[in-house]
């Protein structure tokens, strides 16, 4: 069966709440589809991941588009000498652009997807991707929707590395990490240095540089912002 051939009875009811809150596109799928999805999305059928564990790698194919139900996905770009930059974060409601490129294009992964968090998903297998996008319009619109707000992204982290000095970038990144009511950031200076495609010498020492002006307090792996206006000021320099 093909998500374009209807059958008898079947309806959203038969679709986990969780994926309807998080997709509401697929409510607007026919019965068929909707069926197809129902299987794919079983209990049984779902993808549990622990932290730290690698969803996809470079070079690998793509089986499937990934929909997730819980945790936050990091894809990263490998760099010279190991280093790694942080391209964008998947997040529950959201998906992998990367994924659908691979899957549109016949292509392998070009970036590697890593759990952040302890993930829950559920994997369209290809073929039915295939099929939602080319016989169901308002799929194919989520999809591509998807696409043109991950390039903006993407557009803007090119931007940033291109034109702006790394201690502004440090400075945007803890400001955005770190709200007024939540001003400490547990994280290592490795994992920042990865985030903004440095190294973690350099990241470190801008740090230091930061808590000496006052803008921050370091402790083990915690970050705490105390002047968020001389961050702010930081961070739009040149601007």
């Amino acid at each position: 069966m093909t998500a374009g051939v209807e059958a008898p009875a079947a309806t959203a009811a038969s679709l986990p709440d969780t994926l309807l809150a998080l997709y509401p596109v697929l409510r607007a799928l026919p019965p068929a589809a909707q069926r197809e999805l129902a299987a794919a999305g079983r209990p049984d059928a779902r993808l549990r991941l622990p932290a730290g564990a690698q969803l996809f790698s470079e070079r690998d194919a793509c089986r499937g588009f990934p929909l997730l139900l819980a945790g936050t996905v990091k894809v990263v770009k490998s760099m010279p000498a190991g280093r790694e930059m942080l391209l964008y974060r998947v997040e529950p409601g959201g998906s992998c652009i990367i994924s659908s490129s691979c899957l549109l294009g016949h292509t392998p992964y070009s970036a590697r997807g890593i759990a952040e968090t302890p993930l829950e998903l559920l994997v369209l297998p290809a073929p039915l991707f295939a099929a939602l996008v080319a016989e169901h319009a308002a799929f194919r619109d989520f999809v591509f929707h998807l696409f043109a707000d991950r390039i903006a992204e993407l557009m803007q982290l090119v931007e940033e590395v291109a034109f702006h000095r790394l201690d502004q970038r440090l400075a945007k990144l803890l400001l955005a990490r770190c709200t007024p009511e939540h001003a400490a950031l547990h994280a290592t200076h490795q994992a920042l240095a990865e985030e903004l495609g440095s190294v973690r010498e350099i990241v470190s020492r801008l740090l230091k540089g930061f808590a000496a002006q006052g803008l921050v307090a370091l402790g083990r792996e915690q970050i705490t912002l105390l002047d968020r206006a001389g961050l702010r000021q930081l961070a739009d320099a040149g601007h």
